[in-house]
């Protein structure tokens, strides 16, 4: 009797607890897919569970973001993903996170079991029980809305911004995007976090710098249903992956499985040549997005149509404007997001994949709103006299800028359909808009052509990797061989796939993979870039800027025309010493791996040498005149020249510094590593003495009458041989390398003692040696002023969240 009094009472106590929770007064009440309470007196959210151990995806993001690229904090930013599960503890339900990258994909329950025993889970938060009414949980949820998980107090803290900690007195729920639905639930908290900021580009976004306000979001989204079908990876498509290791598979075959990642489509009728789809993919452009960059972003994006009809599909891919009462975060929505910053940034497209199929849930792009200027300003500089007639004919530019946003929406579309860079793209008839594009431009009769400037449309490589990912077959039919037929049809069209480890590495190798370049051989299109940079320097006026500007800003304008060549020059340095390879599958046909041919490296290295070459770096005299000391208010930049002459413009160390980019690039350990083994291999490819000759000949063989020219000479001299002492003591290179390192820093040292041949400045360049020889433990590489930044600016790159 006891007993049951004792229940009774329980049962009472917790009816009452349920009762004065949910029978508060302005209690709002959400109904979705988690039911929740708000209460308006203590700014609470409390979640009622009605399912226990029933996984579901929980998203943390940011509504709204810092502003900077280099803390890269940006509104619409995607925090992790995670498959969680509500399990009841004693008087807590604990939310889970399972460890889902080590599985046993088997019927036996305990050797799942073991796997789950053996590898660590994460609770994520623990939250005590408020009432429990036929298994239904009341639980205050306030708590873990507002606490930083999105990592912000340590972002800030690994950028060197400062030590901040969240500030719940100056920290709420935000109620405007907290919403219920069928399939989802999203909440919203404003946090404050107060801390001393220490960095720089915190104080320059933050009103008040030592309080940074911003919005946190979290999403609650019912997971799909069984029915999508995962799809093999294949290093040869072009598909970016997920994998888990799977420990019921037999020891024959690979433990560690991957599959590509993909929206869900599928045909209404599978059987059918052309077909519209089950359910198309829809993206959603920010209305907040102005003309005419809302235009060409819509247009870009929706290349990715042409791509579906080459498979069969008809309207499976469109784009449409955000209703203007939708939320961006809300994952029902795949979006693209125009994105503000302090200064130009990266772009880059992110998904919230399914982590059990890969089955991609949401797509978000965020395109950099400065990015687009950036390219209206290298038209700018590249143009002859713009501006000479009237301050209105800005149009050439706007519409080449215009031209360079379309594609870039189509790329970052791609990342977040499930494709990875293709780096080797622009050498096949710029076959992918998943490359870098480096604007193809000529002069014709002294004016800029540049209706070529960029690509319009989806590439022949963008088709396959299309076909590969989202094709539907038939029933019955073996999709392995399909799947192959697809990647060997691209083989024998000519079409190569190399991405981002194979390409943005200044030791990277690959004949054809680099960043932002063109042309089938690097070193013919860095000669036409060379062209077209000198024409537009002899070309560069006044006239280069509107009425009553600054010349503060034709410095500003000058800085990517001098620098234009600086994609092609890297890409050309990666021929030397290079290869030509494949991901190659045994029986694909494919050929693995093969040294560039010699003559091609003699080709690249001679245009090369063409980039530290006096004559090519020097400024036009009666340029000079154009760049005087900065006007009031129009203070230099990160983006500007770097000088060593003070307020006056110092165009000896802009050819400093072109000349330390190239020889960085060119003497790179790992590249003159190679460049001794392939001679050691085949003694009629390209050896590392004559490179150093080459090098040495095109420095301090080389003089000029002319004295202008002679100082910047020297400015590549110095470069030359503090990068040959740092080869010659880098730990990185050979010892091989090394010692032909210091053979060639004695060849330039006898020619110091040459009466016959004088060599300006050969006491000081004695001294450097002499005091490298006697203190080779004091030499530090004295690099040249810092090149202004090229690509977006920021710490992250166009890339994509892989899982």
């Amino acid at each position: 009797m006891t007993f049951i009094r004792i229940v009774l009472f329980c049962v009472v106590v917790s009816f009452s607890a349920q009762g004065q929770i949910l029978n508060k007064k302005n209690l709002t009440v959400y109904d979705g897919f988690f039911k929740f309470y708000y209460e308006k007196e203590n700014d609470k959210i409390y979640l009622e569970v009605d399912s226990l151990n029933t996984e579901f995806l929980y998203i943390n993001s940011l509504a709204s973001g810092i502003g900077s690229n280099d803390i890269g904090l940006d509104r619409g930013k995607l925090g992790q993903e995670r498959l969680v599960y509500f399990k009841k503890a004693g008087n807590k339900l604990l939310l889970i996170q399972p460890n889902l990258k080590y599985r046993a994909n088997t019927k036996n329950d305990l050797e799942r079991k073991s796997i789950e025993q053996a590898f660590a889970k994460s609770v994520l938060f623990g939250f005590k029980i408020l009432s429990d009414t036929n298994g239904k949980y009341i639980i205050d949820f306030t708590p873990f809305l507002m606490q930083d998980t999105q990592g912000v107090a340590g972002v800030l803290k690994s950028k060197k911004e400062g030590s901040f900690k969240l500030d719940a007195s100056k920290s709420a729920l935000s109620l405007e995007r907290t919403k219920a639905f069928p399939k989802n639930v999203e909440f919203e908290a404003l946090l404050t976090f107060k801390g001393e900021p220490t960095g720089r580009n915190l104080r320059t976004v933050v009103p008040t710098s030592s309080l940074v306000a911003v919005i946190q979001h979290h999403s609650f989204v019912a997971l799909p249903d069984s029915d999508y079908t995962p799809r093999k990876f294949d290093p040869r498509s072009g598909a970016i992956y997920t994998s888990y290791m799977d420990y019921a598979t037999p020891i024959q075959e690979p433990i560690t499985k991957r599959f590509i990642i993909r929206h869900r489509l599928k045909k209404k009728n599978p059987n059918a040549l052309i077909s519209e789809p089950e359910e198309p993919i829809i993206y959603y452009l920010d209305p907040g997005t102005p003309e005419p960059v809302r235009s060409a972003l819509l247009d870009g994006a929706s290349w990715w149509n042409q791509a579906f009809e080459a498979i069969g599909y008809t309207n499976a891919f469109q784009v449409k404007m955000l209703p203007e009462d939708a939320d961006p975060m809300d994952c029902r929505y795949n979006v693209i997001q125009w994105v503000h910053r302090s200064t130009r940034g990266w772009s880059y497209g992110a998904s919230v994949v399914d982590p059990r199929t890969g089955e991609i849930i949401k797509g978000h792009v965020s395109l950099g709103s400065l990015r687009v200027r950036q390219d209206y300003m290298i038209a700018q500089a590249l143009m002859n006299k713009p501006f000479v007639e009237s301050d209105g004919d800005y149009q050439p530019m706007l519409d080449m800028a215009l031209a360079r946003i379309r594609q870039l929406s189509a790329h970052e579309v791609g990342h977040t359909l499930g494709f990875t860079h293709n780096f080797a793209a622009s050498t096949n008839g710029r076959s992918s808009v998943m490359d870098y594009p480096h604007p193809k431009l000529a002069f014709k009769d002294s004016q800029l052509d540049m209706t070529q400037a960029y690509d319009v449309g989806i590439g022949e490589w963008d088709k396959i990797t299309v076909a590969y990912s989202y094709s539907d077959f038939k029933y019955g039919v073996d999709e392995k061989a399909e799947l192959n037929t697809i990647l060997k049809k691209a083989q024998e069209d000519g079409l190569r796939f190399i991405t981002d480890s194979d390409a943005r590495a200044s030791g990277g190798a690959h004949l054809l993979a680099h960043l932002w370049d063109n042309g089938k051989t690097p070193y013919d299109e860095l000669n036409e870039v060379l062209d077209v940079r000198q024409q537009a320097i002899s070309n560069f006026s006044e006239d280069n800027i509107r009425s009553f500007e600054t010349y503060s800003s034709l410095e500003d304008i000058f800085v990517p025309l001098y620098f234009y060549h600086r994609y092609q020059t890297e890409a050309t340095t990666k021929v030397i010493g290079g290869l030509d390879y494949n991901y190659k599958l045994k029986d694909d046909g494919q050929f693995s791996v093969r040294p560039v041919n010699v003559q091609i490296q003699k080709n690249a290295l001679e245009a090369v040498l063409n980039t530290i070459n006096a004559k090519v770096l020097a400024i036009p005299k009666d340029k000079l005149e154009l760049f005087p000391p900065r006007a009031y208010g129009n203070n230099r930049t990160r983006e500007s020249f770097k000088g060593k002459t003070g307020v006056s413009f110092d165009p000896l160390s802009a050819a400093s510094t072109a000349s330390e980019f190239t020889l960085s690039f060119l003497l790179h350990p790992q590249r003159v590593n190679r460049i001794l083994l392939q001679k050691s291999l085949d003694d009629e490819q390209l050896g590392l003495v004559e490179v150093f000759n080459e090098l040495v000949n095109a420095s301090f063989k080389t003089s000029y009458k002319d004295d202008y020219f002679n100082n910047i000479q020297q400015q590549i001299n110095v470069n030359v041989l503090n990068h040959l002492m740092n080869t010659a003591l880098n730990e990185d290179a050979y010892f091989q390398v090394r010692s032909l390192a210091l053979e060639a820093i004695n060849a330039i040292s006898s020619l110091l003692y040459d009466k016959k041949k004088p060599v300006l400045y050969a006491d000081q360049y004695r001294y450097m040696i002499n005091e490298f020889r006697e203190h080779p433990e004091k030499f530090k590489l004295d690099s040249a002023p810092k090149i202004p930044d090229g690509s977006p600016i920021g710490g992250g790159l166009c890339t994509y969240n892989p899982n």
